[in-house]
């Protein structure tokens, strides 16, 4: 079975309404339909753009303010899966429950389903900077082309929770990141290759580009989109299949071969999923 993915690195540039941010998503959107893609990939954080809008004073809005385009956020996101007939990942947006922030990750299902994962590890500038809440489950979501995990960025580096993803079936993990600069950004890309090594899954990541002047921890952005692979031999040799070019507005498209990874897993140059030594580390249940 193949799946066609795109990731969008997200330009990030002042606005003034929700309006324009809906047409430039929709122009992301649009681009992915041309290229007949079937699951398209928005950038952590890309939302924090509506921030920009800011006040009646002309003062950028705060973190806190974010939840409160939500429900505009869903249903914009939510016409266009439907619409377009397209799985959407759409990057990560701020919402509050409880009187807490979370950072959280949407899929929205052309048939109109919604699936939410929120970030469970903070860095520590997201707990000092927006006093940011951390998600306490891991979500697998059934797609007609199998099943798919969303890790948020900083959750990337971390091995364990992969680990957990591919246990539990999910042969696509998507990566929406943001990162600042070169040494956030190769963090994130690194670990993103392990991932995939160690259990012999796709990995899909991408990032913000551009800059929001008006907007706190949101001034640099350093980003690059890629479809990262295992390292054998039906692979590209690097692990990669497709990457964008650094810091640039574009869009990046390939196709997923499933049938490869369960080749691999069973009979690669190394089958690092099924050589794990459960008898000395417990597996994820």
């Amino acid at each position: 079975m193949k799946m066609r993915v795109s990731a969008v690195q997200y330009h990030l540039h002042t606005i003034h309404s929700f309006e324009e941010f809906a047409k430039q998503v929709e122009h992301y959107v649009k681009t992915a339909e041309e290229y007949e893609t079937e699951f398209l990939l928005f950038p952590e954080l890309f939302t924090t753009q509506l921030m920009s809008i800011g006040d009646a004073q002309g003062n950028a809005l705060t973190i806190n303010d974010l939840p409160s385009f939500t429900e505009a956020y869903i249903q914009l996101f939510t016409t266009l899966a439907q619409r377009h007939q397209m799985h959407i990942i759409g990057g990560t947006h701020i919402i509050r429950e409880n009187g807490r922030l979370y950072n959280t990750a949407f899929l929205f299902y052309p048939d109109g389903r919604v699936g939410q994962q929120k970030k469970v590890h903070i860095t520590p500038w997201e707990i000092k900077g927006w006093n940011m809440g951390a998600g306490d489950d891991l979500h697998i979501f059934e797609t007609d082309k199998g099943k798919v995990a969303m890790i948020i960025c900083y959750d990337i580096e971390f091995p364990e929770l992969v680990r957990m993803a591919k246990a539990r079936g999910a042969d696509v993990i998507f990566c929406p990141s943001c990162t600042d600069d070169r040494h956030a950004f190769h963090r994130v890309r690194y670990t993103s290759h392990a991932r995939t090594i160690e259990n012999q899954v796709y990995v899909v990541v991408t990032g913000t580009v551009g800059s929001l002047p008006t907007v706190d921890f949101m001034r640099a952005n350093f980003g690059q989109a890629a479809v990262l692979t295992p390292n054998d031999i039906p692979f590209p040799p690097r692990g990669v299949l497709v990457e964008g070019e650094l810091n640039n507005d574009m869009l990046v498209t390939a196709d997923l071969d499933l049938q490869l990874l369960y080749d691999v897993r069973e009979k690669g140059s190394v089958t690092t999923w099924r050589d794990r030594r459960i008898d000395l580390y417990p597996d994820w249940k």
